[in-house]
């Protein structure tokens, strides 16, 4: 099939590019607009008592929303508020109120804190209607101009925090940090493939295929959220773009690795490229078929944010293996061996003395590099125990100067944690009577000796007298592991038993959305990572003719997902001294350290058994497999683990995590798992790694068809010995007829 697909590609190049341009502009002219949300309560289902509470509050109260912004006002020498200053405080609220500023609504002065260093003017705000709408951030942006003008010459600062300014920095702060990424994305491929290939051709081509078919992509996936009604998270941009460089680098090079082998050996440059489809396009696409099942398997997911991020990343490598197979190899058949100008070293085969010296060292002693690297996974996996999930996304995914950051840190000295996003006890009467205002007061009496609780606000009933709803300020910030605690256990429970007769009570707000994401992620990975396992391992099975081989490959990318995660453990909770790594990163690693680190297990495997069948033992097809496939394996996991460590320059803790959590992953399963474990242990299991279906034995006796050589160029294991390397000969490169 490959091979026939090479050869329409290679002798139609001008139809395939015509084709793909067409696809491009039909595409982008008839795709919506991808919108995405930071809205975490929109990504859970209905079923979570926080969603409940959230849609009751909304019928009960359409008109009592929580505050969009605050309004924090301090002394500009730290010194606590005198009356003069409190009246200060009232007259520019009043000021800004009257200014009418567009979308917002109305702004009300409170009492400055008990102990006079903290003064707040709630701020109310048109309703945001859809994931799109800059509505409250196009008002914080007018309201934090307007208040700086009217705190000048008074002895007071003041900034604006809250959820709308917290949105609107997030956003900035992402905008910065895309503009980062996507520049070290582009330089750093640019850097490694001209060290590499030593050619500017090759280092712009997948800048230029990729950025092309990048619109592409996400016009097909604003298309299937439309579609569907998946919410896309906001981070789900940034993760795409290193997704779309870093993948599609790796096939490109996976290609060109196989086209200047193909070419050394002494093919045309088309029938090299035949060549070249033939055989990786059935390794790249079973990579990309288990890289694509493991991020489909996320639609089994509870969370919004992941049902819609799986198909997402998964058209992005699909759409990026069909221009891999086919828009790249068209160009390259245009431009023959000048894809490599002016470089003349593709006419001669290197040395490879590292990798060859790597390989044979492994051949001899398989247990050994098996015993070492799988020692080395399981010694940073065991760190992977003491993961703590934080929910801090706020301050994690801004800087530490944002206004929002700054002033909430002020907002801190005077009121408790929990009041810049209070938690909601909704009561509801289930009767047909109305609320008794008796029994509201003892139970406003029970919610406030909850432990955990600052304080409760009095009752706002609804106007038919059928719900309330009692405000709770918590004594931890709303992200925090003692406020989560807090409306998990003694809150929920309180709420819930505490209820008169005839009614029944549900728990809102930020922590109560938290504590609900919490339990859907523990119901997730008892779902989605063995449904994707499962699933990738019968691609290898179907790839390999094997049920022996799939389960140590697992087994060893699970092996690098627990180190991956211990590392990350060891980096920033016990080194950084972080509280805890963001919650949804064990999903992120699994995305990309389960599912391309099986990529590089694919394609070391796919060398090895090709080896075996031209007659090699399971060692010595071991050693040449690592001394072929070491070079691409290392470039690729290079750049990809590169690309993904851009977001670390984003300048924010959860684009950081991500990255580092990533970039470590991705280059432990090329640098130990891919390179060392898996050849080895296939080593060691020998022959019987390929059962039932044998694949790695030769019945022809060397035939293409029937071995898979698809006459590569093999190197007998007894012509080359470690610090003894030289570039194949005549004699030493035998092509198979």
């Amino acid at each position: 099939m490959f091979a026939r697909l090479g050869a329409i590609v290679v002798h139609n190049p001008w139809k395939v590019i015509g084709l793909w341009l067409f696809i491009i502009i039909a595409v982008v002219a008839s795709a919506p607009k991808l919108s995405s949300t930071t809205d975490q309560s929109a990504f859970l289902p209905s079923h979570y008592e926080s969603i409940q509470a959230m849609e009751l509050q909304q019928k009960a109260f359409p008109q009592n929303q929580a505050p969009a912004a605050l309004l924090v006002f301090v002394r500009s020498d730290g010194a606590p508020l005198n009356e003069g200053d409190s009246a200060s405080v009232a007259t520019i609220a009043a000021k800004l109120n009257d200014q009418r500023i567009k979308d917002v609504t109305g702004i009300q002065a409170g009492p400055a804190s008990e102990n006079r260093l903290v003064q707040i003017a709630a701020v109310q705000m048109t309703k945001v209607t859809n994931a799109g709408d800059t509505t409250q951030s196009d008002a914080v942006e007018k309201l934090r101009d307007a208040l700086h003008e009217q705190v000048q010459g008074t002895d007071l600062k003041a900034g604006v925090t809250g959820q709308a300014a917290q949105m609107l920095d997030q956003t900035e702060s992402s905008t910065k940090g895309m503009a980062i990424i996507g520049v070290a994305t582009v330089v750093l491929i640019l850097l490694l493939l001209l060290i590499i290939f030593r050619s500017p051709v090759i280092a712009l081509l997948p800048i230029i295929i990729i950025g092309a078919i990048s619109t592409t992509v996400g016009g097909l996936i604003a298309m299937v959220a439309k579609a569907f009604d998946l919410q896309v998270d906001s981070s789900v941009n940034s993760i795409l773009l290193v997704v779309l460089f870093g993948v599609g680098t790796d096939y490109i090079l996976f290609l060109m690795f196989r086209y200047r082998e193909r070419l050394r050996a002494g093919e045309d440059p088309k029938t090299a490229m035949v060549s070249a489809v033939t055989k990786v396009g059935e390794a790249i696409t079973s990579a990309a078929g288990a890289v694509i099942i493991a991020f489909m398997a996320l639609t089994l997911s509870t969370l919004g944010m992941f049902r819609a991020l799986g198909p997402a990343l998964a058209i992005a490598v699909g759409v990026t293996l069909l221009a891999g197979l086919t828009l790249v190899p068209a160009v390259v058949s245009l431009l023959g061996t000048k894809v490599f100008w002016p470089s003349k070293a593709w006419q001669q085969e290197p040395k490879g003395a590292r990798f060859g010296a790597i390989g044979a060292a492994l051949g001899r002693r398989p247990g050994a590099f098996a015993a070492v690297s799988g020692g080395l996974l399981v010694a940073l996996g065991v760190l992977a125990i003491g993961f703590h999930p934080t929910f801090d996304l706020s301050s994690g995914s801004t800087s530490d100067t944002s206004e929002s950051t700054v002033y909430n840190k002020e907002l801190l000295k005077g009121l408790p944690a929990g009041s810049t996003q209070p938690s909601e006890v909704l009561l509801h009467s289930t009767n047909g009577a109305p609320l008794d205002g008796d029994q509201l007061t003892v139970y406003r009496a029970a919610l406030a000796a909850v432990s955990g609780v600052s304080q409760v606000g009095a009752p706002t009933v609804s106007s038919d007298g059928m719900a309330a709803d009692f405000q709770v300020t918590l004594n931890g910030a709303p992200e925090s592991d003692a406020a989560l605690d807090t409306v998990r256990d003694p809150l929920r429970d309180t709420a819930h038993s505490m209820a008169p007769a005839g009614t029944t009570a549900v728990v809102g707000g930020i922590s109560s959305v938290y504590v609900d994401f919490q339990d859907a992620m523990v119901h997730d990975y008892k779902i989605v990572f063995p449904v994707a396992g499962i699933l990738i391992m019968i691609v290898l099975a179907l790839l390999l003719r094997s049920l022996v081989a799939p389960w140590y490959l697992m087994a060893s990318v699970f092996l690098g997902f627990a180190a991956t995660l211990g590392a990350a453990v060891l980096v920033f909770q016990h080194i950084q001294g972080n509280t805890g790594l963001i919650f949804h990163l064990p999903v992120i690693m699994y995305l990309f350290v389960v599912a391309l680190g099986t990529d590089y297990n694919i394609l070391m495997v796919a060398r090895l058994r090709e080896e075996a069948r031209v007659g090699n033992d399971p060692k010595q097809a071991a050693a040449l497999a690592v001394r072929h496939t070491g070079p691409t394996v290392a470039a690729a996991g290079v750049i990809l683990a590169g690309t993904f460590a851009s977001m670390m320059l984003a300048g924010n803790n959860v684009l950081s995590q991500m990255g580092f959590a990533i970039s470590v992953g991705i280059a432990i399963a090329a640098f130990v798992m891919a390179m060392f474990f898996t050849p080895a242990v296939t080593a060691l299991i020998g022959h019987r790694a390929w059962w039932p279906g044998h694949g790695d034995r030769d019945s022809t006796s060397g035939s293409d068809e029937q071995s898979g050589g698809a006459g590569w160029d093999q190197y007998a294991y007894s012509e080359y010995t470690p610090g003894a390397m030289h570039a194949p000969t005549a004699d030493t490169v035998r092509p198979r007829t």
